[in-house]
């Protein structure tokens, strides 16, 4: 690849002929360069007419981290890992207590797991659909929970004096909706009516970052059957989707039985992840599936309930989904009915699903991660892909030119990764700094492009952060390896 320098004032471009690459260094990683004018004398180039997108440079990312300068008290109190290890990265910012900005890296991720979840929520027969989160205190009042949620519960007046809460949760408002279908039939059930959207809870005490927050992303489905055997079905099918999407990101899970709390209904099962920094106590058998959160579980038993044998032992865990069969706790109170097989009124038997997005997301760097360096599920990496050139000025420099073809390469030879590859333009320091910044902020891949590639068959170090291996690989053997990520 010949690589010419044009000088135009005090500007340099850089111009990759095999590619069509040009590159600013004063560019927007972002924007696309504008094609050249008619009269340019490059309008019989191949290339004319065609706009190529830049490469994704890390100088130009809006991730405005702290690696090597955050100290113990820069966002006031840190109580946890998966915090310190978010707010360094440049994934979240404070806002107000339990409040947070989500960064562009901190969205990406979000973004990938909500497909993770729409894809199991639907493939069960769920329906996406998005409520208010102004919810009505008249709905509220209706089922008791207005006084019931206490404190916990966001309240305020419209300017005609008019109560409304800010919607932790929209049990009241499904079912209300669904009531006003007065058309519906039993051939229409099971309904399954799920959203993804911005919760709020006045948390006396928000702490561990996006672990316990008073604003928050959660995805809760509720579902309308024609009877209580439909609705156990309904209810197991969305557990088994749960797990299915707890496998999918790796992380180990665990389902305990629950109480149902101010939610109410007849079953409730909690989805735990194992961790120290875990609020709830759960007690697990050895010997059979029996596992629980010790709410549930008289006080001081030892004793596995299930298998009489076995000794309960104690762990914590870090509650990342809830499942609650209601019955007609609701649907009686709204008069959420359906026309039955002898075309009569009936009510629905009705159950409620969450899944906590931002805390999944942080529960996951909470377990995978080191203490110093974020691991993510494969899945939900912002970026899958990190390209570290040699340092300007250094004995490998020659091999810059080749890590840009090399950027350009994976994104025409493997399709899916376009948009995944992130290049460290940051070339006055050296690789061993960029690596550790890379190594930190958990891209699973990152290929450095050094003295190997300036050897006859060029060689590439890539650096594994999953399994923590370091390969030297030829280019095919590279695209090879990257062809088998899976993508969101």
């Amino acid at each position: 690849m010949e690589a010419v320098t044009h000088r135009i004032g005090h500007k340099v471009f850089w111009s990759i002929q095999r590619t069509g690459f040009l590159c600013r260094r004063n560019h927007s990683a972002f924007a696309e360069p504008t094609a050249p004018p008619a009269s340019s004398s490059s309008s019989s180039s191949p290339s004319h007419g065609r706009r190529m997108k830049v490469p994704l440079l890390v100088s130009r990312l809006y991730q405005p981290s702290n690696l090597r300068d955050m100290g113990p008290d820069m966002h006031g109190e840190v109580t946890c890992k998966s915090q310190r290890l978010m707010l360094q990265a440049g994934l979240i910012h404070p806002s107000n207590p339990g409040c947070y900005y989500y960064l562009p890296a901190a969205v990406r991720s979000m973004e990938k797991l909500v497909k993770v979840i729409d894809q199991e929520m639907q493939q069960i027969g769920g329906q996406k659909l998005d409520m208010p989160s102004l919810c009505s205190a008249d709905l509220w009042r209706t089922s008791e929970r207005w006084d019931l949620m206490g404190k916990e519960l966001f309240r305020l007046k419209d300017r005609h004096g008019v109560d409304y809460c800010l919607g932790p949760t929209h049990e009241e408002a499904v079912t209300n909706l669904v009531a006003h279908q007065t058309t519906l039939s039993y051939r229409q059930l099971p309904l399954l009516l799920y959203q993804i959207t911005r919760k709020f809870r006045d948390e006396q005490k928000p702490r561990f970052g996006l672990l316990r927050g008073r604003e928050f992303y959660m995805k809760d489905m509720y579902s309308f059957d024609v009877s209580e055997e439909a609705a156990y079905e309904t209810y197991e099918s969305v557990c088994h989707a749960y797990t299915r999407i707890f496998g999918r990101l790796g992380l180990r899970c665990v389902q305990v039985q629950a109480d149902t709390g101010n939610i109410g209904g007849k079953l409730s099962h909690e989805f735990q992840l194992p961790a120290d920094v875990g609020e709830d106590r759960l007690l697990v058998c050895g010997s059979c599936s029996f596992s629980a959160n010790v709410e549930t579980v008289v006080s001081n038993r030892t004793e596995c309930p299930q298998c009489k044998t076995a000794t309960l032992t104690e762990s914590k865990g870090i509650e990342v989904g809830h499942t609650f069969y209601l019955g007609k706790k609701y649907s009686d109170m709204f008069n959420a009915a359906f026309s039955n097989a002898q075309n009569k009124p009936s009510v629905a038997e009705m159950g409620c699903y969450g899944l906590g997005v931002t805390r999944i997301l942080a529960a996951a760097i909470e377990v995978m991660s080191t203490d110093e360096k974020i691991r993510w599920p494969g899945l939900l990496a912002p970026y899958q892909v990190c390209v570290l050139p040699p340092k300007k000025g250094s004995k490998a420099a020659e091999a810059a030119a080749m890590a840009e073809e090399l950027v350009h390469t994976l994104g025409e030879t493997l399709p899916h990764l376009r948009g995944e590859v992130v290049f460290d333009d940051r070339t006055q320091m050296t690789i061993g700094k960029r690596l550790k910044d890379a190594d930190r902020l958990g891209y699973p891949y990152v290929v450095v492009v050094g003295q190997g590639a300036l050897e006859e068959t060029p060689r590439f170090e890539v650096i594994c952060q999953q399994t923590d291996e370091t390969l030297s690989l030829s280019k095919d053997e590279l695209f090879c390896l990257l062809g088998k990520v899976e993508i969101m």
